[in-house]
């Protein structure tokens, strides 16, 4: 699989107008004093990355500022100051909003009750609610803030407000990237883990390293549907989790990944942006 991965020659992708051009928006990205608030592809994934790499604090800090999400992020303060009680938090929509968002459980937001009995049962028992819904998201979020033990307090300690507003501001701005560059939030969370993998289950039960490594393997989605062991096996066949230490293969799924996502993406909207693009592969 490595030579699989580390053999694509990606000189062949860009022809020297097509370089030029992404050394020119890196440039003007990294200089222009008053970019736009909203991620804008480049047409290239990989310098899309590349971008938001170079541009990432300054460009959450960007995000914080826009009137809605510092309205969202001032009544969640607000919101969670003044409660009396647990519960009470954690159904008041300002809080669900940014602290369900700020831990990637967005989908619950609309089933605040469920989110709010899953999150304060007690993640050390096998048999509770946020164990028996068997999402690990949510479970992490249960284990971090631990709400079962620690209560109110949790929630209203000024280290915690702060960092779920931060977190808040990067998920929306994620958002933004992924809607420019489809997958690029996944390939940013994997370029930032991948050296800690040391089992095929890590890369199978984290969704951006799963999300990453199947499709540039070119793993179906449609595994999902067969018994661990056969996703075990398919994905174990065919990488080395020592190599996962190493950054040029880090890169090239990581590049591989988001070239097949834009193929996808320009397949789905009868574009040939990707076909232009990888046009001298072909040749």
């Amino acid at each position: 699989m490595s030579d699989l991965i580390g053999g694509m020659n990606y000189a062949l992708l860009f022809s020297t107008t097509s370089a030029s051009n992404a050394s020119a928006s890196i440039l003007s990205a990294l200089y222009n004093p008053n970019p736009p608030s909203a991620a804008v592809s480049t047409g290239n994934p990989i310098t899309d990355l590349k971008l938001a790499q170079a541009n990432q604090t300054a460009d959450v800090a960007r995000e914080a500022k826009q009137p809605q999400v510092a309205r969202d992020i001032a009544a969640f303060k607000n919101a969670v100051s003044g409660a009396t009680s647990l519960q009470a938090a954690l159904t008041n929509p300002a809080v669900t909003k940014v602290l369900l968002t700020a831990n990637n459980l967005s989908k619950y937001i609309q089933y605040p009750a469920l989110a709010q009995k899953a999150l304060m049962s007690d993640p050390a028992d096998s048999k509770s609610l946020v164990n028996k819904l068997g999402d690990r998201a949510l479970l992490s979020a249960a284990q971090t803030y631990n709400f079962a033990k620690n209560g109110l307090q949790a929630l209203q300690n000024s280290t915690v407000i702060s960092t779920v507003a931060n977190a808040y501001t990067e998920v929306l701005w994620r958002q933004s990237l992924d809607a420019a560059t489809p997958g690029l939030s996944n390939a940013l969370t994997f370029l930032g883990q991948a050296k800690s993998i040391k089992s095929v289950d890590e890369i199978l039960g984290d969704p951006a390293n799963r999300a990453v490594v199947l499709t540039a393997l070119g793993i179906p989605e449609q595994i999902a549907f067969q018994s661990l062991t056969a996703q075990e096996q398919a994905v174990s066949s065919r990488v080395k989790l020592e190599d996962f230490k190493k950054p040029s293969y880090v890169a090239s799924l990581t590049d591989q990944y988001l070239l097949t996502m834009q193929q996808q993406a320009s397949a789905s909207s009868g574009g040939g942006g990707f076909a232009q693009l990888s046009g001298g592969l072909l040749a």
